[in-house]
């Protein structure tokens, strides 16, 4: 099942720091089969509130994004990033071909019976 690292970037401080870190990632997201699959851009909010710019970058599984996260070559230059923006960052699955709305009713009722 593919996984997702999502991150929602705010105040970001852009000089040499944030630019090192857009001229690096790319090089350790390739082991781990990671790409863009957001980047920043303009948002239309429907809802709420939003601020910052989103990120999401797309893996082959889960093991793929926490391997990619907790590698030497990224923790060598996560540090780029996070002194120089407020970050939110998940890792969250996607889901299964022909997935309906309706199939988290489902996951909850078995996480809720006795058995679950």
């Amino acid at each position: 099942m593919q996984s997702f690292a999502i991150g929602r970037l705010r105040d970001v401080t852009l000089g040499a720091d944030i630019v090192a870190y857009l001229e690096h990632i790319d090089a350790t997201l390739a082991p781990f089969g990671g790409e863009f699959i957001v980047h920043g851009g303009p948002v239309t909010v429907l809802e709420g509130a939003w601020e910052g710019d989103l990120v999401v970058i797309g893996f082959p599984s889960r093991a793929a994004a926490e391997g990619w996260y907790a590698s030497p070559a990224y923790r060598e230059i996560v540090g780029l990033r996070t002194r120089n923006a407020a970050c939110d960052v998940i890792l969250i699955d996607g889901v299964e071909d022909g997935h309906r709305a309706t199939d988290v009713l489902a996951r909850e009722r078995a996480a809720r019976s006795p058995a679950g």
